[in-house]
């Protein structure tokens, strides 16, 4: 991500004034588009059976190192 968001001075005092419905809708504005220049990066999905499957073909991994594996991914993925 290339494009750093700044607070300005002009962009605070706008914010100082805001209600609570402009507020969340000022936030919303900003997570929408951080979503979407994640989505521009090719972050958009993981899919978990296709990873277990493939660290499972993986020579000396069995069923129970696998389990733990996924385990520790499932742990430090970020969910929606």
């Amino acid at each position: 991500m290339n494009d750093k968001i700044t607070l300005d001075r002009a962009t605070y005092k706008r914010i100082k004034s805001f209600d609570r419905n402009q507020m969340q809708k000022f936030i919303s504005d900003i997570y929408d588009d951080a979503a979407g220049n994640t989505a521009e990066n090719g972050i958009v999905s993981f899919d978990m059976d296709k990873v277990r499957k493939e660290i499972g073909e993986i020579k000396g991994i069995g069923e129970n190192r696998l389990n733990e594996i996924m385990a520790i991914i499932e742990v430090n993925l970020v969910k929606e």
